[in-house]
């Protein structure tokens, strides 16, 4: 088995005196793809912020083997854990170069931010096509597709997906999850957070399911996809 990438214990979480996540415990192993799945209103953006170093805590994260609990979010970034947040916060009135460049301020030299380029537009051509085109400007699949590259420029350890389906027809969100398995084998682990669960049990690996803030099942995707409780309250069935 790979070795573990990040290891979340006992994690609370909240918002001033409203608490939201309730002492969640998950861990992730280097070249996964881990589903977080969960309805609306579970916890699962807060759990990112958290891990991001947006929002503070109490429990333990070690991500690499380094505890992330006094760390800055620039620092977090730093080492490898990047979030493409949900609804893809580009800067729209920025240039689809301009965009990716700010996810590659942690490359420094210009030929590794050329090579980084490279990489990205390989995975996503019609962004080379639109490398000048204003971001705000692209369809909602560009989009995501601009918000998913930024992220790759800054080289990432962990890349930590948010609600990558949110307003994208199901034939757009497939590609991108096909995407989701070249960036896995080019060496980058992922976590997948999504409300779509369906979507996210088609690629992931393994998957905990999140409800009220606490970590409710864990498993294969594969064998949650057939749990008959998860069927009942996530897919329909």
């Amino acid at each position: 088995m790979n070795q573990s990438l990040l290891q979340v214990k006992n994690l609370c979480a909240g918002y001033r005196e409203i608490p939201v996540l309730r002492n969640v415990t998950f861990e992730i192993h280097t070249g996964e793809i881990v589903a977080l799945v969960g309805s609306n209103g579970a916890g699962k953006t807060t759990l990112l912020r958290v891990l991001s170093g947006v929002i503070p805590s109490t429990g333990q994260i070690l991500f690499n083997g380094k505890e992330l609990g006094a760390l800055t979010a620039d620092q977090v970034f730093s080492l490898g854990l990047v979030q493409i947040p949900e609804g893809r916060q580009l800067f729209d009135h920025m240039t689809v170069t301009d965009n990716l460049l700010m996810g590659a301020y942690v490359r420094g030299e210009k030929t590794r931010i050329q090579a980084a380029f490279d990489q990205v537009y390989s995975l996503f051509p019609i962004l080379h096509e639109r490398r000048s085109q204003l971001a705000g400007s692209l369809s909602g699949g560009e989009q995501q597709m601009c918000a998913i590259a930024r992220g790759l420029m800054a080289s990432p350890k962990l890349l930590m997906v948010d609600e990558m389906s949110l307003g994208l027809a199901p034939i757009v969100m497939h590609r991108l999850l096909r995407v989701l398995e070249e960036v896995r084998g080019r060496g980058v682990t992922i976590l997948l957070v999504e409300q779509d669960v369906f979507a996210a049990f088609e690629v992931a690996d393994r998957a905990y399911v999140l409800e009220n803030g606490s970590v409710v099942r864990q498993g294969l995707s594969a064998e949650l996809a057939k749990d008959s409780k998860v069927q009942q309250a996530y897919l329909g069935l």
